[in-house]
């Protein structure tokens, strides 16, 4: 059994960060709490929760200048990105902006005679799995509404972004929220299977691979806990022949590059119409010659480590089984002499490649993309659609009805149009097949974390 959790640095393989795990007495006692003062911060005015939770992300603001190196110490971002302050600011500004009409109950009637409505009820205790490659972005997808629906809060980072929870719970608990409503645990794989098949929460959120969600949901089976799960991609995006070459270069190969490739959401895949494609495909070298591969806490750094040596592994066999099946790499290794062979590995960009190709096919979650040039807009969306993953599509073209219509043929949970790799907090993250299931921000991710109850009220005459 684990009994410590071991955070191994991207930077040099050291041990950055180490926590004890949680015994199962523990974890059961901190749930205890949880419930027990739920019913308080439920009953708390929303305008009040709201104010606590944004005071929270404020004071974790406030920590800008930790976070930023901590995280290119634990997952290998460069620091001159300066951290997901951006997206965890506007994410929460429009959760808290939408909160009082998205949580406002249905009124159905109110006559002399009845009195009919449909509220919202949270859920209880809230669950979130939060996964390390955008830790802070993952888990407040879910924490902030969570908080402000009335749901206690209790989060599990992944061992990789260890201090990650740790870190936004103090940020919030200094702010003002009781200490009990939201907690961070650090559990192994057998505690956190066993208080969920004992119904330890009303809903349960995780972000990760296909495995993990299987794991979640075998754990749950039976019990009827709410799942929301984001898993796998392997987002495309199609250039049709009227796209603005440079910007949908620019645009899909940041998509495809940034982070190390390790994005939920990044780019995977691109096909190009064949008037475009062989200018794009040399403008797309000539993008990813630029990067500068490095020591994250170094400023000049724009491609730092992968999170772990086993992620950058996997994506060095993929690429290695296309070239050995004929594709073609346009990156010379010779660019990247930082390459260690470890952690931190180049950039690739390849061509001849097809989807009998693993990197064509499987997750990749690393800085490889392949190109593929089509005939028209049928092959695109065959292609596309040839995935067993659907979270996004990025659809390059200046005709909005062309877009529109081919993107209600895509498997897929968004559909981009001129932009890739963004999550608008306005409107519902969710994916379709293998990426899973659920969905989170907008209003309708308010519906996910909370349930309805409804009452109808007979009005009796004396």
């Amino acid at each position: 059994m684990t009994t410590t959790l071991k955070c191994i640095s991207p930077i040099d393989g050291s041990v950055y960060a180490e926590r004890p795990v949680a015994s199962h007495e523990a974890a059961l006692a901190a749930v205890a709490r949880a419930k027990s003062a739920q019913k308080a911060w439920a009953a708390t005015p929303l305008e009040h929760r709201i104010a606590l939770v944004k005071a929270g992300v404020a004071a974790l603001n406030a920590m800008k200048d930790d976070v930023v190196p901590e995280l290119a110490w634990q997952m290998g971002r460069p620091v001159r990105y300066g951290g997901e302050f951006g997206g965890v600011n506007e994410r929460t500004a429009y959760m808290a902006e939408i909160a009082a009409s998205a949580l406002a109950p249905i009124e159905i009637e109110e006559s002399d005679r009845f009195h009919r409505v449909i509220k919202q009820e949270p859920h209880g205790i809230v669950f979130v799995i939060a996964p390390w490659n955008y830790p802070y972005l993952t888990s407040i997808n879910t924490i902030v509404p969570a908080l402000i629906a009335g749901n206690a809060v209790i989060i599990k980072h992944a061992t990789q972004t260890l201090l990650v929870g740790e870190r936004i719970v103090r940020a919030f608990v200094s702010a003002g929220v009781p200490e009990d409503v939201f907690q961070n645990l650090f559990l192994d794989h057998a505690t956190t299977e066993a208080l969920i098949k004992a119904r330890s929460f009303g809903f349960i959120n995780f972000t990760g691979s296909v495995a993990g969600g299987a794991a979640i949901e075998r754990a749950a089976a039976g019990t009827f806990t709410g799942l929301g799960l984001e898993l796998g991609g392997k987002d495309p995006g199609y250039v049709m022949e009227d796209a603005n070459l440079d910007w949908a270069v620019d645009v899909l190969m940041d998509g495809a590059l940034y982070n190390a490739g390790q994005c939920c959401c990044g780019i995977e895949r691109i096909y190009v119409a064949a008037p475009l494609y062989d200018a794009f495909v040399e403008k797309a070298a000539h993008w990813a010659k630029g990067l500068k591969l490095g020591n994250p806490l170094d400023a000049a750094t724009t491609l730092g480590p992968m999170a772990n040596v086993r992620f950058a592994k996997e994506v060095r066999a993929q690429t290695a089984e296309a070239l050995a099946a004929g594709a073609t790499a346009l990156i010379n290794p010779k660019d990247f002499p930082e390459d260690d062979g470890g952690a931190y590995l180049m950039p690739q960009v390849l061509v001849n490649v097809d989807h009998s190709m693993r990197v064509m096919r499987d997750e990749s979650f690393g800085p490889v993309v392949g190109i593929m040039k089509v005939k028209d807009d049928a092959e695109a969306l065959a292609l596309m659609n040839d995935c067993q993953y659907g979270l996004t599509a990025s659809l390059w073209t200046g005709d909005a009805a062309r877009a529109e219509a081919l993107g209600a043929q895509v498997e897929t949970g968004t559909v981009f149009m001129n932009r890739a790799d963004y999550l608008d907090p306005a409107l519902c993250w969710t994916g379709c097949k293998d990426t899973g299931r659920g969905g989170s921000l907008s209003v309708i991710g308010y519906r996910n974390l909370t349930r309805p109850k409804s009452y109808h009220m007979r009005k009796v005459k004396p």
